[in-house]
């Protein structure tokens, strides 16, 4: 198949497709269309009947020529998806979902703009920590981002769904490196010291459930870092401490305290929906706005950085 480049547009009008209709290809979708900027919507997707225009075959998205492209289905296909694209089409604008690949591959991108979904970096908390810690000295970071796998989607039996399963790219090194991401993006490269990376629960999968780090920052900052599928009360938290700063967030409950020079401040988003980051991340790639968004190089770093996790554990 000849490579097919986007056409030019004066105005910020795209045609989106989303690769892959599970619980994220169809939030994507319904975000998507929702958006002023998107004129159309289409899946490419094995299921029937679904309430868009819909393709069951890599090769025809040339037949719908989208300009803006979501790969939102399992981790494994990730690679060959990706790479289909790249030498298939130009001038796309391409979002990964989270994380990249199912383990670091080495693939040049030339043809297309790629970005990788991790889009807890636009949630108020982490933009807000990283204003906050920008230039500023940090002596210690934990991480916390746990809870229950069977209640992620009760409508499905978790023993079905790819996080349970190691071929489809499951497992909590690569279901919640959002941490890994979000670290880096605040206080630099996280070197590994110490780390237990297993199966230790009851849960009838056959991926990682838990994850303990200890390491430290390219910058000096001790860190440490827990994930598991087992928690029954989920856990998103945050704590930081550095020189004249001191941070504890949490991100379920959209909470925040920060002792900054010796000032106490509160902060909480109660009204924030539950989308926000999702739809955050959606219109700064359609409004080409790349400040805050992972970049493909950084999604290979943290690919590197997972299959060190692996290797060391």
């Amino acid at each position: 198949m000849g490579r097919v480049s986007a056409c030019s547009r004066k105005a910020l009008v795209l045609k989106a497709l989303i690769i892959g209709y599970g619980s994220i290809g169809n939030r994507h979708a319904k975000i998507l269309s929702k958006l002023n900027n998107i004129s159309e919507v289409s899946i490419l997707s094995s299921q029937k009947n679904l309430p868009y225009n819909t393709i069951n075959s890599i090769n025809d998205i040339s037949l719908l020529s989208p300009d803006y492209i979501v790969i939102a289905s399992s981790t494994s296909l990730h690679y060959k998806q990706l790479k289909f694209l790249e030498n298939n089409f130009g001038g796309k604008k391409i979002l990964v979902e989270k994380p990249l690949f199912h383990k670091y591959k080495k693939l040049d991108i030339n043809n297309n703009s790629v970005y990788i979904g991790f889009n807890m970096r636009y949630h108020p908390i982490i933009k807000k920590i990283k204003e906050i810690c920008n230039n500023r000295k940090l002596w210690s970071i934990y991480a916390f981002a746990c809870s229950y796998l069977p209640d992620w989607r009760p409508a499905q039996n978790y023993q079905k769904t790819a996080s349970a399963k190691q071929a489809n790219g499951g497992g909590v090194l690569l279901d919640l490196s959002h941490e890994f991401d979000y670290i880096e993006w605040i206080a630099g490269k996280i070197d590994p010291k110490h780390i237990y990376n297993e199966k230790i629960s009851d849960l009838e999968i056959d991926t990682d459930d838990f994850l303990m780090l200890n390491g430290e920052t390219v910058n000096g900052a001790r860190l440490h870092i827990g994930l598991n599928y087992f928690t029954r009360r989920p856990i998103r938290r945050i704590t930081i401490d550095g020189e004249g700063v001191s941070i504890q967030a949490d991100l379920i409950k959209n909470k925040m305290n920060l002792i900054l020079d010796e000032k106490n401040n509160n902060y909480s988003w109660p009204d924030m929906e539950r989308n926000y980051t999702y739809v955050a991340q959606h219109k700064a790639l359609i409004n080409n706005d790349f400040s805050d968004i992972c970049t493909y190089s950084e999604g290979l770093n943290t690919m590197k950085l997972i299959d060190n996790i692996r290797s060391n554990s």
